[in-house]
């Protein structure tokens, strides 16, 4: 309340003014305009002049009054919507990964790829591998998209199939580009400077120091403008990385029976003992069985021959002796 009375307190004593200054304008035009025009004509005259001057005066009235209410909130008088600093426009860097599963690696992929051109993005890297019949059983794609339609790429690839894992970082280097501007350019009028001095320099010494103090500034701009050319590059494309693995088929494990006891269990249970028993001889049978032929084949000859000479090495049982007769 108190800036808005002393507002109006400024308000009146500027109007008056400005009425006062207005009205002697006129009367000023009025009287220079009686002595050079003729009197028929002079009453239009006057009669115009003051409706010029009270025109004025109004909008001088309009003015102070603008002023005034310019003053009442706080704006500089002159000041428009139009003359304020523009906004700051933000640059970006978005990376995002999608991870897909499909049973048809090879359909996933050309999914994949009718986004990326319907998007108007390009493919910077890919790496699919097959199986032995020639089947796609992984892709891995590398995409460059514009920053403008990421978010949309963004979900139509998690649609494209099975979603296994989405991720997307953002780092915002708004900061970093305009500092990155201001000293390119600065470095850039630096430049124009020393060369200017290499041209009026007249002595060796002079024109070897300034050729050095060249290089190394122009050696600094050139990294500058890396460094530009990369962030421009950087925050008008926008990198996903796809991953498209083949499903895998997955068993299901055969349920446990619980609790069951009785007669069938148990004969169920010796079963599988006595087949794992016969396995287990037929495995030791099948192992000695090679063994048992090797010595069916030279052991039977050799123990043959060993009796036989056993045989007639052995010596005559001598004959009996006939007893005496009486």
């Amino acid at each position: 309340m108190t800036s808005l009375i002393r507002g109006r307190r400024i308000a009146g004593p500027i109007a008056a003014l400005t009425m006062t200054g207005a009205l002697l304008t006129g009367l000023a035009a009025c009287s220079s305009s009686g002595e050079s025009s003729s009197d028929g004509g002079g009453s239009d005259t006057v009669s115009s002049s003051e409706m010029s001057a009270g025109d004025g005066a109004a909008g001088l009235q309009d003015k102070a009054s603008d002023s005034s209410s310019s003053e009442l909130s706080g704006e500089e008088p002159g000041s428009s919507p139009a003359a304020r600093a523009p906004a700051i426009e933000r640059h970006v860097i978005s990376i995002g990964t999608v991870s897909l599963v499909s049973d048809d690696v090879a359909t996933a992929r050309r999914d994949v790829q009718r986004i990326v051109d319907s998007q108007q993005g390009s493919i910077s890297e890919e790496n699919t591998e097959t199986d032995d019949e020639g089947t796609a059983t992984y892709s891995r794609l590398v995409i460059r998209v514009p920053s403008s339609s990421f978010a949309a790429t963004m979900l139509s690839l998690e649609k494209a199939a099975e979603l296994r894992q989405s991720k997307v970082t953002s780092d915002d280097v708004t900061t970093q580009v305009i500092d990155t501007d201001v000293r390119v350019r600065a470095q850039e009028g630096s430049l124009r400077r020393v060369e200017q001095l290499l041209a009026r320099a007249n002595s060796l010494k002079d024109i070897i120091w300034i050729e050095s103090q060249l290089t190394s500034r122009q050696a600094e701009l050139d990294s500058l403008k890396s460094q530009q050319a990369y962030l421009s590059d950087q925050t008008t494309d926008s990198t996903i990385t796809i991953d498209i693995a083949r499903k895998q088929d997955v068993k299901p494990e055969p349920k446990k029976e619980k609790g069951e006891t009785g007669f069938l269990v148990g004969l169920k249970g010796g079963m599988k003992a006595l087949g794992s028993f016969a396995a287990a001889m037929a495995t030791i049978v099948g192992a000695l069985l090679p063994f048992a032929i090797v010595l069916a084949i030279f052991g039977v000859p050799v123990w043959l021959l060993v009796r036989r000479s056993a045989r007639r090495d052995k010596p005559a049982d001598p004959a009996p002796m006939s007893e005496p007769t009486a």
